[in-house]
């Protein structure tokens, strides 16, 4: 078994008995422990993997195995998995142990997937670099002095450095579009609400998505067709029935699709980056595509109404870190306020402390009509402008990045610069679309180069179809 192989390949060798899921794990697990300089994993599950392992593989020579027997999966530590740690790369949640299991991982287990650790991330889901996690720094496999990307750090660099088959991460504003780009494998954020938010520690809960990273398209398609669809135990979550997204991966006409202007000529754009898609237009042109240049004025607004928006709801839903129940708390306390003061000021790390302020501030009372009330409508018209494009075309293309993957530190002490790195993920976020990031070539110095593609809300399937075609299209014309 090689650990870049398709997951249908691994089901057959399994099937034909050339290989059993202990094996799987066991070459995994050795991958980790090479690899642990990489800092992607916070917790592995070693004996609980083997152990499923073992069970699984009694269930295959049963015949009784669910869909994912023998796939390996990490997931990102905001996930909540029963009797074991979760603390969302903070402080604050220093050694608390989940109760329960989110629902995307209980459905994975179900179909019976193996879960091997928990993956580093930026704390809480706040940050573009995976450098604002109390575990440190996960390091890019591709250049160790450069970032993996953010929020979902560890679960792209698990997936890019063979340590897993997939992996779980969460989308709120590009934290799985983003690292997918920069670490060169494939990110899928789904329509918000596609997937329940059971289980997953919130940052901004009308953003939060869970996401899935992979090497190919159908292993990606297969997971989100067993982790999608309705769930009693999240009232936000969708009831539109789920597809067979992993059967229905052909794509059988031409298509058209948007490619915004504003997006190819902003002096952020790097020249390499515009390059390359520029490329694939002309390459899905020549295929008889229809691709079109098309305006959208409002995509200067996306940005800031997305940060004024997600810091108001990280200030309420963060609010309930406070030592009193569970977590961190100070040993520095003199009496209840100053406990609750000083848990926060010390276990929180400063991007967490800096988008609290932010989001009080605009919650204020002097202040919420200004920014909070407006970014909501201006939110709405963004997304019917979003949705009026889906009336004129299939699909929009655009980078996922405006840059590779940057130096470490490069963007720390410029908040405003590390927040410019979801300059094109925001778009999706704030609409609810579902929006996925493949691989696009490199730059001169060898960096993965993404490719965004944005479909109307709830089109994953023919999403996953089209990328599929585009990825093979690169790849032929390599």
């Amino acid at each position: 078994m090689e650990t870049h192989d398709t997951f249908e390949t691994i089901a057959q060798s399994l099937k034909n008995k050339e290989i059993d899921c202990r094996s799987i794990v066991g070459k995994y697990l050795k991958e980790i422990e090479t690899k642990a300089n990489l800092n992607a994993f916070v917790e592995v599950y070693k004996d609980y993997a083997l152990a499923r392992a073992k069970e699984i593989d009694q269930k295959l020579s049963e015949g009784k195995a669910g869909k994912l027997a023998g796939m390996v999966i990490g997931i990102k530590d905001v996930l909540c998995f029963k009797d074991h740690q979760v603390n969302a790369s903070s402080k604050i949640l220093e050694g608390f142990q989940s109760q329960f299991s989110c629902t995307a991982v209980e459905r994975l287990i179900q179909e019976d997937a193996i879960i091997i650790g928990r993956l580093n991330c930026d704390e809480f889901g706040m940050g573009s670099s995976n450098e604002n996690s109390v575990h440190g720094p996960v390091l890019n496999a591709r250049d160790h002095e450069r970032v993996p990307g953010g929020s979902s750090g560890g679960s792209a660099v698990a997936v890019q450095a063979g340590l897993c088959m997939a992996s779980l991460g969460t989308d709120t504003g590009g934290s799985v579009r983003q690292p997918a780009a920069f670490t060169g494998v494939v990110g899928m954020k789904p329509t918000y609400s596609r997937i329940s938010r059971w289980g997953l520690i919130a940052y901004a809960s009308s953003f939060d998505t869970i996401g899935i990273f992979s090497r190919n398209i159908s292993d990606n398609a297969l997971i989100m067709e067993v982790i999608a669809g309705e769930d009693e135990k999240d009232s936000t979550v969708s009831q539109t029935p789920v597809p067979k997204y992993s059967q229905e991966l052909n794509l059988t006409r031409k298509v058209k699709v948007a490619c915004l202007r504003e997006t190819l000529d902003s002096e952020a754009l790097s020249e390499e980056i515009r390059a390359k898609t520029e490329e694939v237009i002309q390459n899905l042109k020549r295929e008889g595509h229809t691709v079109e240049l098309t305006d959208f004025p409002l995509l200067k607004y996306v940005l800031p109404t997305y940060y004024i928006l997600t810091t108001a709801e990280a200030s309420a839903n963060l609010s309930r870190f406070d030592g009193v129940k569970y977590g961190y708390r100070t040993p520095n306390a003199h009496n209840f306020e100053s406990m609750y003061k000083l848990t926060r000021a010390e276990g929180f790390g400063e991007e967490v402390k800096r988008r609290i302020m932010l989001g009080t501030f605009v919650l204020s009372a002097s202040y919420h009509d200004a920014y909070f009330t407006k970014a909501q409508k201006v939110r709405r018209l963004i997304k019917e402008q979003t949705e009026e494009l889906f009336g004129k075309y299939d699909y929009i293309i655009m980078p996922t990045t405006p840059t590779t993957a940057f130096k470490f530190g490069e963007h720390s002490g410029d908040p405003v610069a590390m927040y410019l790195e979801d300059l094109y993920t925001v778009q999706a976020s704030v609409s609810g679309t579902p929006a996925i990031s493949i691989p696009n070539g490199e730059d001169s110095n060898g960096m993965p180069i993404g490719l965004q593609i944005i479909s109307n809300s709830f089109k994953e399937a023919e999403l996953y179809a089209f990328s599929d075609y585009l990825m093979k299209l690169t790849a032929q014309e390599k």
